[in-house]
């Protein structure tokens, strides 16, 4: 997810439950060319605590990828995972991410110099949406790549339920993923679209079969729905609302971790998209977003904290946004 699975995010998911995390999307021509700066050094930022991370990589030209997805497993990187799922303009209209679902020679080649181009202990994984959009002829590339991507070796394939045309507009077809998992049964697939809460997690586990599934959007300022999922499938209650205390413990450290890796200016920036979220689970929880729409800088930030999060009050459960057409960030695939 471009701008917000960083290392402080991906470190909160991994406390709160969360198996394994990738980073956000990079193109492979920045990759190559990313030195040790001040200012770009967090993008190759990885943890002994972060493992198992995956680099999700994306690009236009298959000669690109191979170079770009072994400077990321130096850097620590256990996965590499190719993305031809993103719908945004700037990826697609520049010939990457979903774009290439309608050009399946070229994303057969990419995979091709990927899985080749890194050490073989090293997994490929793939993300996909469902097609360019609803035609047959989008199907049947669909369904070529995937094919193709298994017979290269690729370790697992994620697929998005919806098309590259629709973006995050309607509902994510899940039938269509059990429709792959019936077809490809004894392959590894995850599921992703439309993953706002745990119980979406455990029921599209449930209804398509497939393997794993991965909260992109829905775990932004909600990273508690990994520890909240584990709880239904061990065949417990859902978990209480975390309270106040609990959200802000939370927020600062992620707080503190951001300030480790970003410039003094740039941690109340980042910070503040993310509590846009976050406030969804504080009982005041308009007050509290508006708060942080308002912040400015780190002084800013601090304040909302001590003046909103100061009492130990039970959290509330965000309002379900389960319908695909929420107000969360137009990222990830």
């Amino acid at each position: 997810m471009s701008g917000y699975s960083d290392w402080p995010m991906r470190a909160i998911a991994r406390k709160l439950g969360a198996p394994y995390t990738i980073c956000e999307v990079m193109i492979d021509s920045f990759v190559s060319s990313l030195k040790s700066r001040a200012k770009t050094r967090h993008h190759l930022f990885v943890t002994d605590e972060d493992h198992p991370v995956g680099a999700q990589l994306m690009g236009a030209e298959p000669d690109e990828f191979p170079a770009a997805a072994l400077k990321l497993v130096e850097a620590g990187f256990d996965v590499i995972d190719i993305n031809f799922g993103c719908p945004a303009k700037k990826a697609s209209g520049r010939c990457r991410g979903g774009y290439h679902l309608g050009q399946p020679d070229v994303a057969i080649e990419i995979m091709r110099r990927v899985r080749e181009g890194v050490p073989a202990e090293t997994p490929v994984t793939v993300k996909m949406r469902r097609g360019l959009d609803d035609t047959q002829q989008s199907r049947d590339n669909f369904f070529r790549i995937m094919e193709s991507a298994f017979e290269l070796g690729i370790a697992a394939i994620t697929v998005h339920g919806r098309t590259v045309e629709q973006k995050y507009v309607g509902p994510s077809r899940w039938s269509f993923l059990k429709e792959v998992r019936q077809q490809f049964p004894d392959r590894t697939l995850l599921g992703s679209g439309d993953l706002f809460t745990a119980a979406d997690c455990v029921r599209m586990l449930r209804e398509t079969g497939v393997n794993g599934v991965t909260a992109a959007r829905g775990s932004i300022g909600n990273p508690w729905i990994f520890s909240q999922a584990a709880a239904l499938l061990r065949g417990e209650s859902m978990p209480e609302p975390p309270s106040v205390y609990e959200q802000r413990d939370v927020l600062c450290e992620h707080f503190r971790l951001a300030e480790q890796i970003l410039p003094a200016d740039q941690v109340s920036k980042q910070l503040r998209k993310f509590c846009i979220y976050y406030a969804a689970w504080h009982p005041a929880s308009d007050v509290v977003r508006t708060a942080f729409i308002a912040v400015k800088n780190a002084d800013d930030w601090h304040q909302v904290i001590a003046r909103h999060y100061a009492d130990g009050r039970p959290g509330l459960y965000p309002a379900d946004t389960g319908s695909g057409e929420s107000d969360r960030p137009a990222v990830g695939t």
